[in-house]
């Protein structure tokens, strides 16, 4: 490819070793590509949606995964120039502010802010929870990847919960589906507490902490900062298991 970059299967190579470079866990070799990949793009006036977001969300959701929020940061901006003068470029640019909300999404060994009156009318604030393992997760009735998980959750709950493992529940459910929320919780015997306000995707919390998609998962350790994200089947249980040291 160094040696001759306008081959006709260039691009095809260029695809072949970002896969690559993903299998390996090479990412900064897979973020290179990627950001000349993305140099080489149509912009502007010419810009072709489906190649311009393709690549660009590859490589923002790389930067956020490797932890390199500086970046991401960097590509948004370039984004939102880069779409400027297409006649989209509003449309575009809500997309752009949408997925930049990812931003606040809290990372590996930092700490949430999470201070709420739960759907029993109890305030929760995370910073009192000190000691325990503590899974946070925003989920909702509708999402069914969500309830799919939820006997993963209450397998890890009903182990673990007497040896200090709790849950805090966020619900993106919307104001109409509150008592159905309600039952519904009842009924698969969560007793956790639950963050709901009604809102939907518009869920102060989500909103605070930079959540566009569900199931949405954060593992706190006992000294209040994240340990893993997102872990999903048996992984949960054998997470929370290291977490408390058993």
């Amino acid at each position: 490819m160094q040696k001759n970059p306008n081959a006709t299967d260039a691009n095809e190579a260029t695809d072949f070793l970002i896969e690559s470079y993903a299998r390996l866990k090479m990412t900064e070799r897979q973020a290179e590509l990627l950001g000349g990949k993305y140099k080489n793009l149509a912009k502007g006036a010419d810009l072709i949606p489906q190649e311009f977001f393709g690549v660009f969300q590859e490589l923002f959701a790389l930067h956020m995964a490797s932890g390199a929020k500086d970046k991401a940061r960097t590509a948004l901006s370039s984004a939102k120039k880069d779409i400027q003068g297409h006649p989209q470029a509003e449309r575009y640019g809500q997309f752009l502010d949408q997925l930049g909300g990812e931003l606040n999404k809290p990372g590996i060994g930092e700490a949430m802010d999470l201070k709420f009156t739960s759907l029993a009318g109890k305030e929760i604030d995370l910073a009192d929870m000190k000691g325990k393992v503590i899974l946070i997760d925003f989920w909702a009735t509708w999402c069914g990847p969500c309830i799919a998980e939820l006997p993963n959750v209450l397998k890890a709950y009903e182990t673990y919960h007497d040896k200090g493992f709790e849950i805090i529940g966020i619900s993106l459910d919307n104001a109409k589906d509150e008592a159905k929320l309600k039952s519904f919780v009842k009924d698969k015997n969560m007793p956790w507490p639950q963050a709901f306000d009604g809102k939907g995707w518009g869920n102060a919390l989500a909103k605070k902490f930079g959540i566009t998609s569900i199931p949405a998962t954060f593992l706190v350790g006992k000294d209040g900062k994240i340990m893993s994200s997102n872990l999903r089947g048996p992984a949960l249980s054998s997470a929370v298991k290291k977490e408390l040291g058993l």
